[in-house]
């Protein structure tokens, strides 16, 4: 497996979590990682990104401010920490590694098993 997310569950509105994403070295190194999401019914959707380097990091709107991705390089682990969690984020959240940093998930090559997030309001 290249990547192996953990941290999913069931969390109240107004609470926190974070999700993690294990990935081989090779899947990790050099690449930039993002974290996408899809409610039942819905098309996946963008909500982070962090580009090889650290250096750079995008969000979609809806989760500026309550959201923070991040990579631990030593570890070939990125992290999305989760708060101030909404019904609305309720979804299976994906992982995956590219090259480029984007918003567009075709662009990504390597996608890990989604974990499940449900915001009980």
């Amino acid at each position: 497996v290249q990547l192996q997310p953990f941290g999913g569950g069931l969390v109240q509105a107004g609470g926190s979590l974070r999700l993690s994403c294990a990935a081989s070295e090779r899947t990790f190194t050099g690449n930039a990682m993002g974290w996408f999401r899809q409610a039942p019914g819905k098309e996946r959707e963008f909500v982070a990104a962090i580009s090889w380097s650290g250096g750079s990091t995008y969000y979609q709107d809806s989760v500026k401010g309550r959201f923070t991705i991040s990579r631990d390089d030593a570890k070939n682990t990125v992290y999305l920490q989760m708060s101030s969690l909404k019904p609305e984020d309720t979804a299976v959240y994906y992982c995956a590694a590219g090259k480029v940093v984007t918003n567009f998930p075709l662009v990504y090559e390597h996608w890990g098993q989604g974990t499940l997030v449900t915001v009980s309001s």
